[in-house]
């Protein structure tokens, strides 16, 4: 009896061994991710008595979300299937700095946020469900009327109040005054020094995972090449990800050189924004910006691709003024961020389609309890990001394209995942002729739909506005050593039950 269950269990898992899945548990590295982005103060508000003077009826105001907020959601954000959280900065900051970015001290916690014990409590909460933590950085300005500005000691650290007049000139997109807001010198030593342990010992205090790097362009790379070499080797595997806002990829390009690992990908943000806001858009430029981020970049992999964030109107209500359903455009742009090449990075909110027109309409104040939403479609597609290294790893191919109706491949190893995306107003049916492995299968990771080959070819038929991501499988009717396995699985059930029975027969003999 022992022997036979011992061989019941060795059976059942080598018909669950699934060889294409198997090298899952490769070490992950950035490209593995998936983030979630929240602006901590519109995020949710765990603890009321942080809130002061918070009023939710102004939109430049502080609405409450705090450290303990996040703390209470991060099952959901578990379960959404993300593996990382940007936040915005935690720090300090300057009157009405709700969204973070107008630091007053490099050293404390935003008291409308938290305490720095509930910041550590969020990051060893986060870390125990196998969630990293990015925490949004800013070098090259203050807040306004910082206090710095007062101290004759500090009168270096600034450049001089001048704003940025011509944007193609890199001395004073570096040097001036971005929203009049007071501009760091990097070059001066004691501010380089200051900036850099400051960073490290964030690292050191709460163990967090990577920096967000706000207004790259407007640092010198110089700086950027002694601040990434210094906090790498404050711990191993920190990844870091740069702001470079810039139209031009060939600009972000050239600040791959500083050691930051990865940037976002404002170019591939504009296509996508064009090809989903509405129906019937191309989809070639997507493609066409793969191929270019493949030659222009090292890391291509490592960029963070995007369908909007805390600095631009939401694309729901870009939907919306297009008099579509933003439901609807949302599901296909989210199918192609996660399966696309690149770093899906999610703004809060999205997952509830919500709308929002310029900054700070943009940042309302998120709602659990909306039905209209799509954490389940998002849950599927971070699970199947996860389980298909394919969709992190594997080379991308366009299989056929015209004019807003999309099928690509991903391929790594022996696995091959395929993606069809019908962006038109109709059904469509797409024949695809020698592109795909002879005699083999696709099967849906989205529905029970299969398509079988008749011979090199595999018809696909897709309803309007639908997606579909399918792996290629033998046939079932050739996978012999699945049948074979589950036979002997069958087989050792019944030994083992006819046994049983047996036993027990002769026990109440006796």
């Amino acid at each position: 009896m022992k022997r036979c269950l011992q061989l019941l269990i060795l059976l059942v898992l080598l018909v669950s061994f699934n060889p294409y899945h198997a090298s899952a548990n490769v070490d992950t590295t950035m490209q593995d991710e998936a983030v979630y982005m929240i602006m901590v103060d519109r995020f949710n508000n765990g603890d009321t008595s942080n809130d002061k003077d918070a009023n939710l009826d102004d939109p430049y105001a502080y609405h409450g979300g705090d450290f303990k907020g996040i703390m209470d959601k991060l099952d959901y954000i578990k379960e959404m299937g993300f593996t990382a959280i940007w936040l915005t900065p935690i720090f300090e900051n300057t009157p009405k700095g709700y969204h973070g970015y107008w630091t007053k001290d490099y050293y404390k916690t935003n008291e409308y946020f938290g305490t720095m014990e509930e910041f550590k409590a969020l990051v060893q909460e986060a870390h125990e469900r196998d969630l990293k933590i990015i925490l949004d950085f800013v070098v090259n300005h203050v807040g306004p009327n910082h206090e710095w500005l007062n101290d004759p000691s500090k009168e270096e650290w600034f450049h001089p109040n001048q704003p940025i007049s011509n944007w193609n000139d890199q001395a004073e997109v570096e040097n001036g005054w971005l929203y009049d807001l007071p501009d760091l010198n990097q070059s001066n030593p004691e501010v380089a020094a200051y900036l850099i342990e400051a960073a490290k010992w964030w690292i050191k205090e709460t163990d967090i995972d990577g920096y967000r790097l706000d207004t790259v362009k407007h640092v010198p790379k110089e700086y950027w090449f002694d601040f990434s070499s210094a906090i790498k080797a404050e711990k191993e595997n920190f990844y870091l990800i740069g702001e470079v806002w810039h139209d031009n990829p060939n600009v972000i390009a050239e600040y791959e050189e500083t050691g930051i690992d990865g940037f976002f990908d404002f170019s591939q943000n504009d296509s996508l924004r064009t090809a989903f806001e509405k129906s019937n858009q191309s989809l070639g430029w997507l493609f066409s910006n793969v191929e270019r981020n493949e030659k222009l970049f090292n890391r291509s992999n490592f960029l963070g691709q995007f369908i909007d964030n805390h600095d631009m109107t939401r694309f729901s209500n870009l939907v919306l003024n297009q008099k579509e359903e933003p439901k609807s455009q949302l599901k296909k742009s989210l199918t192609y961020l996660y399966t696309a090449p690149g770093i899906p990075i999610i703004y809060y909110g999205t997952e509830i389609a919500m709308d929002g027109g310029n900054d700070p309409d943009n940042r309302r104040m998120m709602q659990f309890d909306s039905e209209n939403n799509l954490v389940d479609y998002i849950s599927k597609l971070g699970s199947l990001r996860t389980e298909h290294l394919s969709l992190t790893r594997g080379k991308m191919e366009v299989l056929h394209e015209d004019e807003g109706i999309a099928i690509y491949s991903r391929v790594y190893e022996e696995e091959t995942i395929v993606v069809a995306i019908n962006n038109t107003s109709e059904q469509q049916r797409v024949v695809l002729e020698g592109k795909l492995e002879n005699g083999k299968r696709l099967m849906s990771l989205l529905s029970d739909s299969v398509i079988k080959s008749n011979g090199n070819q595999y018809t696909i038929n897709i309803e309007s506005g639908q997606s579909e991501i399918y792996e290629l499988t033998e046939k079932a009717d050739t996978n012999w050593l699945f049948i074979v396995l589950s036979s002997a699985v069958l087989g050792s059930f019944i030994l083992i039950l006819t046994l049983g029975i047996r036993e027990v027969k002769k026990r109440s003999v006796f």
